[in-house]
């Protein structure tokens, strides 16, 4: 049997908070109960938002929880080139588009068409759904405009890419999703529409590394917060694209504040610097997760 290797990914745009300490620690202690691996990688795509200091700080909490990983860690921002290779293929497999309208043209689109007595489609995170008119455009107008440097971000056609790939996709699932889901899920990309693959000043998108990071570390159980179930359909239609294996999947309860809201880096009572320098200690953090 292949030994399991688990992985927590975390972004350092942020303080790392408790929801985050209950993954990382949740993923170590799969990892060891299996006898399996334990990875870090750090998804620092965002290159403006992601820096060097909120990386040393979420590392610095990591080790303070007690947590060690083996070396040397993946860094997303060091392997663009892995996943402009992915980008190529779907180029070339003419399953993605350029996209060229801005947050204002989609706007204007969207309450153009509620005026009409009618509701736009949104994705599971409530996010409206991208027009799909530019699917249909001339090849000549894409290559005029992209040669002009209009900006533009790389979309995936997903009607195109569900009707070649898209039959009797589902992933195993040993957790559980909002509706307690469990067991054989059904995926279904088209809840999120044609969603970005790619920018034109990026080679890629969360959905795109992530599912290429996974299958180059040979993680073979993804742990997560239940948040990217449903992301979890559209990393199934890439693997099945570009031909990667599939990891089970475990999606795990989120911490929640006092108001049933999930955690956000942007409030720091809840940052585990701060609890550290109230005083608190890994156990006290490891008895608040209940691990």
């Amino acid at each position: 049997m292949t030994q399991p290797v688990f992985r927590f990914a975390p972004s350092p745009n942020g303080l790392l908070h408790l929801g985050h300490a209950y993954s990382a620690l949740l993923n170590q202690r799969m990892a060891e109960e299996s006898d399996g691996r334990f990875l870090l990688r750090i998804e620092d795509i965002d290159t403006t938002r992601c820096t060097p200091e909120l990386e040393r700080q979420m590392i610095e909490d990591l080790r303070w929880l007690g947590l060690s990983w083996e070396e040397p860690v993946r860094r997303q921002s060091q392997h663009f080139a892995d996943y402009r290779e992915a980008l190529d293929t779907l180029i070339e497999a003419g399953l993605v588009y350029p996209a060229f309208m801005s947050r204002g043209e989609v706007r204007a689109r969207i309450e153009e068409w509620a005026r009409g007595g009618r509701e736009w489609p949104h994705d599971p995170d409530g996010t409206p759904l991208y027009p799909q008119d530019e699917r249909s455009m001339p090849e000549s107008e894409r290559h005029r405009r992209i040669a002009e440097g209009e900006p533009f971000a790389w979309r995936l056609n997903v009607q195109k890419a569900m009707a070649r790939y898209g039959k009797d996709l589902y992933w195993e699932e040993s957790g559980a999703g909002p509706e307690g889901e469990t067991g054989r899920v059904a995926a279904d990309p088209t809840l999120w529409g044609d969603v970005v693959i790619a920018r034109k000043e990026t080679p890629t998108s969360y959905h795109l590394s992530v599912v290429i990071d996974d299958a180059l570390q040979g993680i073979t159980h993804v742990v997560r917060g239940r948040d990217l179930f449903h992301a979890t359909t559209m990393h199934r239609l890439l693997q099945e694209i570009l031909g990667l294996p599939v990891p089970l999947y475990h999606h795990h309860d989120l911490i929640l504040d006092e108001h049933g809201r999930k955690l956000s880096k942007s409030r720091g009572d809840t940052a585990l610097a701060s609890l550290r320098q109230a005083g608190m200690q890994p156990e006290d953090i490891r008895r608040q997760v209940d691990l």
